[in-house]
């Protein structure tokens, strides 16, 4: 898409997402950004539950971006310490318990993430797809950023199994932009570029593209005529989505 049309299609973008219900995509900003509430419905702690957790926090963060209050809960019943802590590792940010919500705040729009085939009361229903069983990486002791990124590498609506390889490739990209990021900021800054920013807003306002997201950035990295000052405050932007703390190694040596 030439840049000039990327910008216009940019200018009216608002965050679709995919009902479950019936398969369209609808408007996750409710009009006049509205309050929206997140609920993000578990079922215990495993990996497909943790995955639903963090796809809530991506949808937050997506709205939050975009100018819409949100207030976010995590309705479940069973494991529920086990799977906040996994969560806070992997930069999930608080939920508040619903069984300590009381009543609704007026809310426009109610946005329900649940697992593959999970039911709930009205609202709109984000599904997420499994993860296989026994997936590593939960509890092994793998850096819980690299199992984000490896998660976000593939669309929520996909099953997906995370085996040795997946977190190696995610580990070793993780590292990269890590050091990458930390060398641009000695660079001087430069503003994020129009269709840069487009191209990034376009892909998690569709559905919470992230995996279009992560292209962009590859594409960042190795554009050849993109000074290092626009790299990193597209990578620093990117992140506010992403949650990777991808400038964790800024003042360490370039």
């Amino acid at each position: 898409m030439p840049a000039r049309a990327r910008l216009c299609a940019y200018a009216r973008l608002v965050l679709r997402i995919t009902d479950a219900r019936t398969g369209e995509p609808v408007d996750a900003t409710p009009a006049r950004r509205g309050l929206t509430r997140v609920e993000a419905h578990t079922r215990g702690f495993d990996p497909t539950n943790l995955r639903v957790l963090l796809v809530a926090d991506l949808l937050v963060r997506a709205l939050e971006l975009g100018g819409t209050p949100v207030w976010a809960l995590l309705v479940g019943e069973r494991d529920l310490p086990e799977l906040r802590a996994a969560g806070a590792a992997l930069g999930v940010r608080p939920f508040e318990d619903s069984r300590d919500a009381g009543t609704g705040l007026g809310e426009a729009q109610v946005l329900h993430v649940v697992s593959e085939g999970g039911g709930t009361p009205d609202g709109v229903r984000v599904a997420v797809a499994p993860v296989r069983p026994k997936a590593p990486g939960v509890s092994d002791g793998t850096d819980p950023t690299v199992l984000r990124l490896a998660l976000l590498a593939h669309p929520r609506s996909s099953p997906l199994r995370l085996d040795p390889a997946a977190l190696d490739d995610a580990a070793g990209t993780l590292a990269r932009w890590r050091g990458a990021v930390a060398a641009w900021a000695h660079r001087p800054s430069r503003p994020v570029p129009d269709a840069v920013r487009a191209d990034l807003r376009t892909a998690w306002e569709d559905d919470l593209d992230t995996a279009g997201v992560l292209r962009v950035l590859r594409d960042v990295e190795t554009a050849p005529d993109l000074p290092d000052g626009a790299r990193f405050e597209t990578y620093a932007y990117a992140d506010r989505l992403l949650g990777l703390d991808l400038a964790r190694d800024l003042g360490s040596p370039a």
